[in-house]
């Protein structure tokens, strides 16, 4: 039953690799792999129990008798339930992140990064709009970030030649970002809610890695685009039925969305509840400024549609459940001994911490990075806090998800937007991430 587990484990990692080929959703098979492999595991929920937690489980009988039955509630509630609190503390910052971002792109708060970027240099604009990227998604989640700047260049820019390598390099920019900070990307939140890593070690860690890769790949294509660019610009107060608010509250909601978002490292470290809590918080407070001010508007017929943020959309939730579903599915395969004993295996026959980052890299050129990084992480989770393992993780496949584009969600959006093929992108950007990811590799090699 151990092998049929791992099987479906596997058939969901190649569904999830060959997603652009058969287009079938990520989050399906992630979700299929997940609820499957614990319908299995509970059919032969005595073995496994016996196996991996007998101590436990014959103190919770408590002297009753070791029925079919009691080993299934035993593993629902003490065993099944623990790895959904841990998908559901992501999920829930997840969801708390994007809509806050939601709240603040619906009021217009986004434009004044429109207006920083108003200049006709093709490169100038291509540095100013990665660093925006870069910046932003290190504070928010490198997904949300990706659809929304991509959005703002498809606006700005009206040549699809010139949109690919802006987008290419917007991909590769929020990517970093998001490998920054443990906020920035579900693989570094993973670490950081399971006290694996802190989030200042963490982040200075990886900061010269990250800008290294950020800036490398954003010098070469700006060296593909001509001198200067036919770029289109919006007044900022105009935004169609989207919002009325004034300049200086939109400035008021982005101090408040952003600072809050800042605040959430300083509040888990203070009250060691879930950073969820702290997001949850900072969405509390964001909504209720959002109420005050949209309620006087002159045009509320049209904005109350807009004022409930339009968070619960296809992309969001298929992202949640993806996540959920990658957790699940380590975690049944975890509970099968099989991720313990593929542990002592690698410590035995690899050992070699700049070794395994470099598979992970490779794994998540095709595979998806969060699904990529948390079969790694799994094998070794009795590492010490802020361990170099976890870092050279998070930074591997987060690299290896821009190298060769499918291997991110945010790489697919672009794929999807721009209709580019996977050939072009490795031939002019792939090969240029790679050159940064081992450039940075050799920057942790040397701090460490």
């Amino acid at each position: 039953m151990t092998l049929i587990i791992i099987a479906i484990l596997l058939i969901g990692y190649v569904l999830i690799a060959t997603s652009s080929i058969t287009h079938i959703n990520k989050a399906a098979s992630a979700v299929f792999a997940g609820t499957v492999g614990w319908v299995l595991y509970i059919c032969w929920g005595t073995d496994y129990v016996m196996a991996q937690h007998p101590d436990d489980y014959i103190n919770w009988l408590a002297g009753a008798n070791a029925t079919s039955v009691a080993v299934k509630e035993y593993i629902a509630s003490n065993i099944f339930l623990s790895y959904v609190g841990r998908g559901a503390e992501i999920v829930l910052f997840l969801l708390a992140t994007m809509t806050i971002v939601e709240i603040l792109n619906n009021n217009g708060c986004f434009d004044f990064l429109t207006q920083m970027m108003r200049t006709r240099n093709s490169r100038k604009l291509l540095w100013l709009m990665t660093a925006i990227t870069f910046l932003i998604s290190a504070n928010l989640d490198n997904i949300t970030t990706t659809t929304m700047m991509l959005m703002i260049m498809h606006d700005i820019v009206p040549a699809r030649r010139q949109r690919m390598i802006y987008g290419s390099a917007i991909v590769v920019a929020a990517n970093c970002g998001g490998a920054l900070t443990v906020i920035g990307d579900p693989t570094g939140l993973v670490l950081w809610t399971n006290g694996w890593v802190t989030a200042t070690n963490f982040s200075m860690a990886l900061m010269i890695p990250c800008l290294i890769s950020w800036a490398v790949p954003t010098f070469w294509l700006s060296r593909m685009l001509p001198e200067r660019i036919d770029s289109q610009w919006r007044t900022m107060p105009y935004r169609g039925d989207d919002t009325n608010l004034k300049i200086w509250q939109r400035l008021v909601m982005l101090i408040v969305g952003i600072g809050g978002l800042w605040f959430i490292p300083t509040f888990h470290n203070i009250t060691k509840l879930s950073p969820f809590l702290g997001a949850l918080c900072v969405l509390s407070v964001l909504w209720i400024v959002n109420e005050v001010m949209n309620r006087k508007l002159n045009d509320v017929d049209k904005m109350i549609q807009r004022r409930v943020p339009f968070v619960l959309q296809y992309g969001v939730v298929q992202l949640a459940l993806f996540v959920m579903g990658i957790m699940l599915a380590i975690g049944v395969v975890h509970e099968t001994g099989a991720i313990a004993w593929l542990g002592r295996w690698c410590t035995d026959h690899i050992n070699n911490v700049w070794l395994m980052g470099a598979i992970a890299a490779a794994f998540s050129t095709v595979l998806d990075t969060f699904a990529s990084a948390m079969s790694f992480i799994s094998l070794f989770q009795h590492l010490p806090q802020n361990d170099v393992f976890w870092k050279v993780i998070a930074y591997s496949t987060a690299m290896g998800g821009s190298t060769l584009m499918i291997g991110s969600i945010a790489g697919l959006a672009l794929m999807k937007m721009e209709h580019i093929r996977v050939g072009w992108y490795l031939r002019n950007v792939g090969w240029v991430v790679a050159l940064s990811w081992l450039m940075g590799m050799a920057v942790l090699y040397f701090m460490n």
